[in-house]
Protein backbone atom coordinates (compact mmCIF):
# COMPACT_ATOMS: atom_id res chain seq x y z
CA UNK A 1 0.00 0.00 0.00
CA UNK A 2 1.13 3.68 -0.63
CA UNK A 3 0.25 7.21 1.10
CA UNK A 4 -2.73 8.82 0.70
CA UNK A 5 -1.98 12.89 -0.19
CA UNK A 6 -4.74 15.30 -2.06
CA UNK A 7 -7.22 11.97 -2.59
CA UNK A 8 -4.27 10.20 -4.33
CA UNK A 9 -2.30 6.88 -3.18
CA UNK A 10 1.76 7.44 -3.40
CA UNK A 11 4.74 6.24 -2.70
CA UNK A 12 7.43 8.48 -0.99
CA UNK A 13 9.48 11.16 -2.42
CA UNK A 14 12.73 8.47 -1.49
CA UNK A 15 11.14 5.71 -2.56
CA UNK A 16 11.92 3.96 0.83
CA UNK A 17 9.57 1.31 1.98
CA UNK A 18 9.24 -0.70 5.00
CA UNK A 19 7.38 -3.71 6.09
CA UNK A 20 4.41 -4.38 8.22
CA UNK A 21 4.24 -7.45 9.98
CA UNK A 22 1.72 -10.12 11.41
CA UNK A 23 2.55 -10.90 14.90
CA UNK A 24 1.28 -14.00 15.30
CA UNK A 25 3.80 -15.22 12.53
CA UNK A 26 6.41 -12.40 12.11
CA UNK A 27 5.91 -12.59 8.43
CA UNK A 28 5.47 -9.64 6.33
CA UNK A 29 1.61 -8.81 5.22
CA UNK A 30 2.58 -5.75 3.08
CA UNK A 31 5.14 -2.98 2.66
CA UNK A 32 4.23 0.86 2.78
CA UNK A 33 6.22 4.14 2.26
CA UNK A 34 8.63 4.79 4.63
CA UNK A 35 8.29 9.20 4.31
CA UNK A 36 10.53 11.54 5.23
CA UNK A 37 10.04 15.83 6.10
CA UNK A 38 9.21 16.05 2.13
CA UNK A 39 6.22 13.81 2.13
CA UNK A 40 5.23 15.28 5.67
CA UNK A 41 5.27 19.02 3.39
CA UNK A 42 3.55 17.85 0.62
CA UNK A 43 0.84 16.13 2.67
CA UNK A 44 0.50 19.51 5.04
CA UNK A 45 0.18 21.72 1.54
CA UNK A 46 -2.38 19.57 0.72
CA UNK A 47 -4.38 19.72 3.64
CA UNK A 48 -3.99 23.42 3.66
CA UNK A 49 -5.57 23.68 0.05
CA UNK A 50 -8.44 21.63 1.19
CA UNK A 51 -9.18 23.37 4.21
CA UNK A 52 -9.39 26.64 2.86
CA UNK A 53 -12.60 25.15 0.86
CA UNK A 54 -14.20 22.79 3.25
CA UNK A 55 -13.86 25.49 6.49
CA UNK A 56 -16.77 27.98 4.30
CA UNK A 57 -18.75 24.46 3.95
CA UNK A 58 -22.06 24.95 5.41
CA UNK A 59 -22.69 22.24 8.69
CA UNK A 60 -25.75 20.82 7.25
CA UNK A 61 -23.96 20.01 3.74
CA UNK A 62 -20.67 19.02 5.98
CA UNK A 63 -22.53 16.69 7.97
CA UNK A 64 -24.27 15.12 4.94
CA UNK A 65 -20.59 14.29 3.19
CA UNK A 66 -19.57 12.90 6.62
CA UNK A 67 -22.41 10.49 6.97
CA UNK A 68 -21.42 9.08 3.38
CA UNK A 69 -18.20 8.39 4.73
CA UNK A 70 -19.86 6.92 7.72
CA UNK A 71 -21.95 4.29 5.93
CA UNK A 72 -19.21 3.81 3.64
CA UNK A 73 -17.35 2.65 6.90
CA UNK A 74 -20.00 0.32 7.98
CA UNK A 75 -20.52 -1.18 4.80
CA UNK A 76 -16.68 -1.91 3.90
CA UNK A 77 -16.35 -3.11 7.78
CA UNK A 78 -15.66 -6.63 7.12
CA UNK A 79 -12.75 -5.66 4.48
CA UNK A 80 -11.48 -3.03 7.02
CA UNK A 81 -11.80 -5.72 10.16
CA UNK A 82 -9.74 -8.48 8.16
CA UNK A 83 -7.00 -6.17 7.47
CA UNK A 84 -6.69 -4.86 10.91
CA UNK A 85 -7.15 -8.24 12.45
CA UNK A 86 -3.96 -9.21 10.51
CA UNK A 87 -1.42 -6.02 11.47
CA UNK A 88 -2.45 -6.26 15.23
CA UNK A 89 -2.97 -9.85 15.89
CA UNK A 90 -6.68 -9.29 17.78
CA UNK A 91 -9.61 -11.41 16.27
CA UNK A 92 -11.84 -10.70 13.84
CA UNK A 93 -15.13 -9.85 16.26
CA UNK A 94 -13.07 -7.39 18.27
CA UNK A 95 -11.93 -5.67 15.37
CA UNK A 96 -15.54 -5.76 13.92
CA UNK A 97 -16.71 -4.08 17.37
CA UNK A 98 -13.94 -1.44 17.11
CA UNK A 99 -15.10 -0.43 13.95
CA UNK A 100 -18.60 -0.23 14.77
CA UNK A 101 -17.94 1.71 18.31
CA UNK A 102 -15.76 4.28 15.59
CA UNK A 103 -18.61 4.58 13.64
CA UNK A 104 -20.97 5.48 16.70
CA UNK A 105 -18.71 7.85 18.36
CA UNK A 106 -18.56 9.56 14.53
CA UNK A 107 -22.26 9.26 14.23
CA UNK A 108 -21.91 11.11 17.92
CA UNK A 109 -19.67 14.54 16.50
CA UNK A 110 -21.74 15.10 13.41
CA UNK A 111 -24.79 14.92 16.11
CA UNK A 112 -22.39 17.50 18.11
CA UNK A 113 -21.82 19.52 14.84
CA UNK A 114 -25.28 20.56 14.35
CA UNK A 115 -25.59 21.54 17.60
CA UNK A 116 -23.09 24.38 17.50
CA UNK A 117 -24.08 27.76 17.49
CA UNK A 118 -23.40 31.52 17.51
CA UNK A 119 -24.23 33.42 20.70
CA UNK A 120 -25.23 37.26 20.79
CA UNK A 121 -25.05 38.47 24.12
CA UNK A 122 -27.75 41.32 25.62
CA UNK A 123 -25.71 43.47 27.20
CA UNK A 124 -24.59 46.26 24.68
CA UNK A 125 -25.49 49.31 24.31
CA UNK A 126 -27.84 50.84 21.04
CA UNK A 127 -26.14 50.79 18.41
CA UNK A 128 -23.71 47.95 18.87
CA UNK A 129 -24.01 44.49 19.12
CA UNK A 130 -21.33 41.62 20.01
CA UNK A 131 -21.50 38.27 18.08
CA UNK A 132 -19.05 35.31 19.91
CA UNK A 133 -18.99 32.58 16.92
CA UNK A 134 -16.78 29.24 16.70
CA UNK A 135 -14.10 28.72 13.90
CA UNK A 136 -12.08 25.92 12.60
CA UNK A 137 -8.61 25.90 14.22
CA UNK A 138 -7.09 24.75 10.55
CA UNK A 139 -5.14 21.87 9.38
CA UNK A 140 -4.68 19.16 12.23
CA UNK A 141 -1.72 16.67 12.75
CA UNK A 142 -3.03 13.15 14.25
CA UNK A 143 -0.82 11.28 15.65
CA UNK A 144 -1.83 7.58 16.39
CA UNK A 145 -0.83 4.41 18.02
CA UNK A 146 -1.24 0.83 17.33
CA UNK A 147 -3.61 -0.40 19.93
CA UNK A 148 -6.82 0.86 18.91
CA UNK A 149 -5.74 2.42 15.48
CA UNK A 150 -9.60 2.83 13.46
CA UNK A 151 -11.04 3.74 17.27
CA UNK A 152 -7.96 6.87 18.51
CA UNK A 153 -8.32 7.77 14.47
CA UNK A 154 -11.86 8.45 14.41
CA UNK A 155 -11.39 10.21 17.72
CA UNK A 156 -9.05 13.06 15.90
CA UNK A 157 -9.79 12.68 12.27
CA UNK A 158 -13.64 12.71 12.80
CA UNK A 159 -14.05 15.59 15.54
CA UNK A 160 -11.42 17.85 13.14
CA UNK A 161 -13.67 17.08 10.21
CA UNK A 162 -16.90 18.06 11.57
CA UNK A 163 -15.33 21.15 13.16
CA UNK A 164 -14.24 22.32 9.49
CA UNK A 165 -10.39 21.08 9.84
CA UNK A 166 -8.64 18.95 7.64
CA UNK A 167 -6.26 16.67 8.64
CA UNK A 168 -2.74 14.82 8.18
CA UNK A 169 -2.70 11.49 9.97
CA UNK A 170 0.44 9.52 10.44
CA UNK A 171 -0.46 6.21 12.04
CA UNK A 172 1.90 3.56 13.92
CA UNK A 173 4.34 1.60 12.29
CA UNK A 174 2.86 -1.27 13.69
CA UNK A 175 -0.85 -0.75 12.20
CA UNK A 176 -0.97 1.81 8.71
CA UNK A 177 -2.99 -0.09 7.15
CA UNK A 178 -6.01 0.01 8.81
CA UNK A 179 -5.72 3.49 8.40
CA UNK A 180 -4.58 3.73 4.70
CA UNK A 181 -7.94 1.77 3.65
CA UNK A 182 -10.10 4.35 5.65
CA UNK A 183 -8.81 7.18 4.03
CA UNK A 184 -10.06 5.52 0.42
CA UNK A 185 -12.94 4.67 1.60
CA UNK A 186 -13.61 8.02 2.75
CA UNK A 187 -12.72 9.49 -0.61
CA UNK A 188 -14.37 7.31 -2.79
CA UNK A 189 -17.66 8.17 -0.03
CA UNK A 190 -17.60 11.64 -1.56
CA UNK A 191 -15.86 13.39 1.12
CA UNK A 192 -13.16 16.41 -0.75
CA UNK A 193 -9.23 15.29 -1.35
CA UNK A 194 -7.05 16.61 0.31
CA UNK A 195 -8.72 16.52 3.73
CA UNK A 196 -7.66 13.33 5.03
CA UNK A 197 -4.23 12.26 4.21
CA UNK A 198 -1.94 9.12 5.57
CA UNK A 199 1.65 9.46 5.72
CA UNK A 200 3.51 6.75 7.14
CA UNK A 201 7.59 6.37 8.35
CA UNK A 202 9.35 4.57 10.57
CA UNK A 203 11.71 7.19 11.99
CA UNK A 204 11.12 10.64 13.93
CA UNK A 205 11.98 12.53 11.10
CA UNK A 206 8.31 12.39 9.60
CA UNK A 207 6.63 13.18 12.51
CA UNK A 208 9.06 15.99 13.96
CA UNK A 209 8.66 17.39 10.40
CA UNK A 210 4.59 17.35 10.79
CA UNK A 211 4.71 18.54 14.35
CA UNK A 212 6.82 21.73 13.28
CA UNK A 213 5.64 22.71 9.79
CA UNK A 214 4.56 26.07 10.36
CA UNK A 215 1.05 25.67 8.69
CA UNK A 216 -1.02 23.03 10.73
CA UNK A 217 -2.39 24.76 14.13
CA UNK A 218 -3.13 21.60 16.11
CA UNK A 219 -1.34 18.31 16.79
CA UNK A 220 -3.75 15.61 18.28
CA UNK A 221 -1.66 12.63 19.77
CA UNK A 222 -2.23 9.35 21.97
CA UNK A 223 0.95 7.52 22.94
CA UNK A 224 3.34 7.28 25.39
CA UNK A 225 4.03 10.27 27.70
CA UNK A 226 7.89 11.16 27.10
CA UNK A 227 6.87 11.24 23.45
CA UNK A 228 4.06 13.16 24.71
CA UNK A 229 6.39 15.97 26.49
CA UNK A 230 8.69 15.95 23.15
CA UNK A 231 5.45 16.57 21.07
CA UNK A 232 4.43 19.60 23.54
CA UNK A 233 8.14 21.18 23.04
CA UNK A 234 8.20 21.24 19.10
CA UNK A 235 4.67 22.45 18.74
CA UNK A 236 5.97 25.55 21.36
CA UNK A 237 7.94 27.21 18.20
CA UNK A 238 4.80 27.64 16.43
CA UNK A 239 2.25 27.96 19.42
CA UNK A 240 0.19 24.71 18.32
CA UNK A 241 -3.45 23.85 19.96
CA UNK A 242 -2.82 20.53 21.62
CA UNK A 243 -4.78 17.20 22.38
CA UNK A 244 -2.53 14.69 24.07
CA UNK A 245 -4.02 11.47 25.61
CA UNK A 246 -0.60 10.04 27.17
CA UNK A 247 0.18 7.31 29.21
CA UNK A 248 -2.19 5.56 31.75
CA UNK A 249 -0.75 3.55 34.73
CA UNK A 250 -4.34 2.99 36.27
CA UNK A 251 -5.22 1.82 39.67
CA UNK A 252 -7.95 -0.12 40.87
CA UNK A 253 -9.47 -0.20 44.59
CA UNK A 254 -11.04 -3.48 45.97
CA UNK A 255 -12.38 -2.40 49.33
CA UNK A 256 -13.14 -5.30 51.95
CA UNK A 257 -17.05 -4.62 51.72
CA UNK A 258 -16.78 -5.12 47.64
CA UNK A 259 -17.95 -8.09 46.05
CA UNK A 260 -15.72 -10.15 44.99
CA UNK A 261 -17.21 -11.74 42.34
CA UNK A 262 -17.89 -8.70 40.48
CA UNK A 263 -15.00 -7.41 41.03
CA UNK A 264 -12.59 -9.85 39.31
CA UNK A 265 -15.05 -10.38 36.78
CA UNK A 266 -14.66 -6.70 35.98
CA UNK A 267 -11.02 -6.68 36.69
CA UNK A 268 -10.15 -9.63 34.42
CA UNK A 269 -12.33 -8.68 31.48
CA UNK A 270 -10.62 -4.94 31.53
CA UNK A 271 -7.43 -5.37 32.80
CA UNK A 272 -6.76 -8.31 29.79
CA UNK A 273 -9.01 -7.18 27.34
CA UNK A 274 -6.97 -6.65 23.47
CA UNK A 275 -4.07 -8.59 25.68
CA UNK A 276 -3.47 -5.58 27.57
CA UNK A 277 -2.83 -2.85 25.17
CA UNK A 278 -4.53 -0.32 25.82
CA UNK A 279 -4.11 3.20 28.20
CA UNK A 280 -7.08 3.09 30.60
CA UNK A 281 -6.96 -1.13 31.49
CA UNK A 282 -6.21 -1.65 34.79
CA UNK A 283 -2.73 -1.73 35.48
CA UNK A 284 -2.44 -2.77 39.43
CA UNK A 285 -4.91 -3.46 41.95
CA UNK A 286 -4.86 -2.33 45.75
CA UNK A 287 -7.02 -4.86 48.14
CA UNK A 288 -7.55 -4.50 51.37
CA UNK A 289 -6.00 -6.90 53.84
CA UNK A 290 -9.53 -8.71 55.01
CA UNK A 291 -10.39 -9.97 51.52
CA UNK A 292 -6.72 -10.25 49.98
CA UNK A 293 -6.24 -14.40 49.98
CA UNK A 294 -9.94 -14.79 48.77
CA UNK A 295 -9.32 -11.87 46.25
CA UNK A 296 -6.16 -13.31 44.55
CA UNK A 297 -7.66 -17.16 44.90
CA UNK A 298 -10.93 -16.08 42.80
CA UNK A 299 -9.02 -13.66 40.30
CA UNK A 300 -6.43 -15.97 39.54
CA UNK A 301 -8.95 -18.63 38.75
CA UNK A 302 -10.14 -16.45 36.11
CA UNK A 303 -7.47 -14.92 34.60
CA UNK A 304 -6.12 -18.66 34.68
CA UNK A 305 -9.00 -19.88 32.54
CA UNK A 306 -8.19 -16.94 29.56
CA UNK A 307 -6.65 -18.63 26.52
CA UNK A 308 -4.52 -17.63 23.68
CA UNK A 309 -5.49 -17.76 20.16
CA UNK A 310 -3.03 -19.29 17.95
CA UNK A 311 -1.64 -18.10 14.52
CA UNK A 312 -4.94 -18.75 12.49
CA UNK A 313 -6.83 -19.74 15.29
CA UNK A 314 -8.93 -18.24 18.16
CA UNK A 315 -9.33 -17.76 22.04
CA UNK A 316 -9.73 -15.01 24.43
CA UNK A 317 -6.24 -13.03 23.64
CA UNK A 318 -4.35 -12.28 20.64
CA UNK A 319 -0.55 -11.85 20.55
CA UNK A 320 1.20 -8.39 21.61
CA UNK A 321 1.84 -6.17 18.43
CA UNK A 322 5.59 -6.32 18.90
CA UNK A 323 8.89 -7.33 20.55
CA UNK A 324 9.47 -4.53 22.40
CA UNK A 325 5.60 -4.87 23.68
CA UNK A 326 6.07 -8.04 24.37
CA UNK A 327 9.67 -7.45 26.47
CA UNK A 328 8.20 -4.85 28.48
CA UNK A 329 5.87 -7.80 30.25
CA UNK A 330 8.72 -10.29 30.56
CA UNK A 331 10.68 -7.09 32.12
CA UNK A 332 8.03 -6.35 34.86
CA UNK A 333 7.59 -9.72 35.51
CA UNK A 334 11.26 -10.56 35.67
CA UNK A 335 11.57 -7.82 38.20
CA UNK A 336 8.75 -8.23 40.62
CA UNK A 337 10.34 -11.98 40.74
CA UNK A 338 13.48 -10.39 41.57
CA UNK A 339 12.09 -8.12 44.44
CA UNK A 340 10.15 -10.89 46.04
CA UNK A 341 6.55 -11.07 44.44
CA UNK A 342 4.70 -14.24 43.89
CA UNK A 343 3.75 -15.00 39.87
CA UNK A 344 0.43 -16.65 40.37
CA UNK A 345 -0.54 -17.25 37.06
CA UNK A 346 1.47 -17.04 34.11
CA UNK A 347 4.31 -14.85 33.94
CA UNK A 348 5.82 -16.35 30.92
CA UNK A 349 5.92 -16.84 26.91
CA UNK A 350 3.74 -19.28 25.31
CA UNK A 351 5.55 -22.08 23.30
CA UNK A 352 4.27 -24.13 21.24
CA UNK A 353 2.60 -24.87 17.68
CA UNK A 354 0.64 -21.66 16.11
CA UNK A 355 2.64 -19.56 18.93
CA UNK A 356 6.37 -19.66 18.89
CA UNK A 357 6.82 -17.02 15.58
CA UNK A 358 4.25 -14.97 17.22
CA UNK A 359 4.54 -12.55 20.30
CA UNK A 360 2.94 -14.34 23.06
CA UNK A 361 2.45 -13.60 26.59
CA UNK A 362 0.60 -15.59 29.24
CA UNK A 363 -1.90 -13.74 31.18
CA UNK A 364 -0.04 -12.96 34.42
CA UNK A 365 -1.28 -11.97 37.81
CA UNK A 366 1.62 -10.66 39.83
CA UNK A 367 0.40 -10.88 43.49
CA UNK A 368 2.63 -9.38 46.61
CA UNK A 369 3.32 -6.62 44.49
CA UNK A 370 4.99 -3.50 46.59
CA UNK A 371 5.25 0.11 45.08
CA UNK A 372 9.18 -0.28 44.39
CA UNK A 373 8.50 -3.12 41.97
CA UNK A 374 7.84 -1.80 38.22
CA UNK A 375 4.54 -3.31 37.48
CA UNK A 376 3.47 -0.74 40.60
CA UNK A 377 5.68 2.19 38.50
CA UNK A 378 5.00 1.82 34.93
CA UNK A 379 2.56 0.98 32.31
CA UNK A 380 2.89 -1.76 31.06
CA UNK A 381 0.74 -2.50 27.98
CA UNK A 382 0.84 -6.10 28.01
CA UNK A 383 -1.66 -9.11 29.93
CA UNK A 384 0.43 -8.47 33.70
CA UNK A 385 -1.49 -7.12 36.86
CA UNK A 386 0.42 -6.21 39.90
CA UNK A 387 -1.45 -6.81 42.89
CA UNK A 388 -0.75 -5.32 46.52
CA UNK A 389 -2.63 -5.97 50.12
CA UNK A 390 -3.22 -2.27 52.20
CA UNK A 391 -4.48 -2.04 55.52
CA UNK A 392 -7.28 0.29 54.80
CA UNK A 393 -8.86 1.96 51.93
CA UNK A 394 -7.40 5.27 52.47
CA UNK A 395 -4.06 3.44 52.47
CA UNK A 396 -5.23 2.21 48.89
CA UNK A 397 -6.13 5.72 47.96
CA UNK A 398 -2.94 7.55 48.78
CA UNK A 399 -1.14 4.58 46.66
CA UNK A 400 -3.52 4.93 43.89
CA UNK A 401 -3.08 8.45 43.55
CA UNK A 402 1.23 8.48 44.39
CA UNK A 403 1.86 8.60 40.65
CA UNK A 404 2.40 10.97 37.75
CA UNK A 405 -0.20 9.50 35.53
CA UNK A 406 -4.13 10.23 36.36
CA UNK A 407 -6.24 8.74 32.70
CA UNK A 408 -8.32 6.12 34.50
CA UNK A 409 -9.12 4.88 38.10
CA UNK A 410 -11.69 1.96 39.71
CA UNK A 411 -13.38 1.61 42.90
CA UNK A 412 -15.03 -0.83 44.51
CA UNK A 413 -17.02 -1.54 47.76
CA UNK A 414 -20.81 -1.66 48.51
CA UNK A 415 -20.79 1.56 50.99
CA UNK A 416 -22.28 3.86 47.74
CA UNK A 417 -21.18 6.91 50.40
CA UNK A 418 -17.64 5.08 50.71
CA UNK A 419 -17.21 4.43 47.10
CA UNK A 420 -18.30 8.25 45.99
CA UNK A 421 -16.15 9.62 48.39
CA UNK A 422 -13.16 7.61 47.20
CA UNK A 423 -14.01 8.00 43.84
CA UNK A 424 -14.18 12.02 44.14
CA UNK A 425 -10.63 11.99 45.57
CA UNK A 426 -9.04 9.20 42.93
CA UNK A 427 -6.76 12.16 40.82
CA UNK A 428 -7.95 10.88 37.15
CA UNK A 429 -9.65 12.02 34.67
CA UNK A 430 -12.48 8.81 34.99
CA UNK A 431 -13.42 6.74 37.64
CA UNK A 432 -15.40 3.56 37.64
CA UNK A 433 -17.31 2.25 40.44
CA UNK A 434 -18.20 -1.36 40.88
CA UNK A 435 -18.29 -2.34 37.45
CA UNK A 436 -15.98 -0.93 34.28
CA UNK A 437 -17.92 -0.37 31.09
CA UNK A 438 -16.48 0.91 27.92
CA UNK A 439 -15.82 4.68 27.99
CA UNK A 440 -19.00 6.61 26.76
CA UNK A 441 -18.78 8.43 23.96
CA UNK A 442 -20.87 11.44 24.52
CA UNK A 443 -18.65 12.16 27.32
CA UNK A 444 -15.33 13.63 27.86
CA UNK A 445 -12.12 11.34 27.61
CA UNK A 446 -8.62 12.39 28.54
CA UNK A 447 -6.10 12.03 31.89
CA UNK A 448 -4.56 14.62 34.73
CA UNK A 449 -1.34 15.03 35.58
CA UNK A 450 0.95 13.57 33.00
CA UNK A 451 -1.75 11.92 31.23
CA UNK A 452 -2.45 14.53 29.08
CA UNK A 453 -3.74 17.60 28.21
CA UNK A 454 -7.46 18.41 26.61
CA UNK A 455 -10.42 15.48 26.15
CA UNK A 456 -12.22 14.31 23.31
CA UNK A 457 -15.22 12.57 22.58
CA UNK A 458 -18.68 14.14 22.24
CA UNK A 459 -19.16 17.54 21.78
CA UNK A 460 -16.00 18.46 24.04
CA UNK A 461 -14.03 16.40 21.15
CA UNK A 462 -15.53 18.69 18.50
CA UNK A 463 -14.95 22.14 20.56
CA UNK A 464 -11.47 21.13 20.72
CA UNK A 465 -10.50 21.82 17.13
CA UNK A 466 -12.51 25.28 17.07
CA UNK A 467 -11.66 28.64 18.26
CA UNK A 468 -13.80 31.55 19.46
CA UNK A 469 -13.86 34.74 17.56
CA UNK A 470 -16.02 37.39 19.09
CA UNK A 471 -17.13 39.98 16.03
CA UNK A 472 -18.52 43.85 17.03
CA UNK A 473 -21.03 45.02 15.31
CA UNK A 474 -22.11 49.11 14.81
CA UNK A 475 -24.84 50.77 13.69
CA UNK A 476 -26.63 54.02 13.18
CA UNK A 477 -29.93 53.25 15.49
CA UNK A 478 -33.15 55.11 13.78
CA UNK A 479 -34.75 58.21 14.76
Amino acid sequence: MKMFINGLSQASVSDAVFAVLDPSTSSTIETVPDGNAEDADIAVKAAAEAFANWRYVPMDERASILKNCVHAMRDKASTLAQLLHRELGRSVDGCLAEIESSAKLFDIYIEEGLRLKATMPLATPAGEKTIVTREPVGVTIAITPFNFPITLLIFKVGAALVAGCSVVAKPSEDTPLSTLLLAEIFHKAGLPAGLFNVVTGTGIEIGQALVTHPIPRKVAFTGGTAAGKAIAVSAIGTVKRLTLELGGHCPALVCSDADIEKATAAITRHGFANAGQFCYRVNRVYVESAIYDTFLKVLSDKVGSLTLAPAGGHGDLGPLVNEKIFLNSQRQVDDARTKGARVLVGGERKAGPGFDKGFYFKPTIIADASSDMLIMQEETFGPVLGISQVETAAEGLHLANDSPYGLASFVFTENLAKGLHLCERMEAGQVWLNNIQRSSHYVPFGGMKQSGLGREKGHYGVESYLEYKTLYLSYEVPA
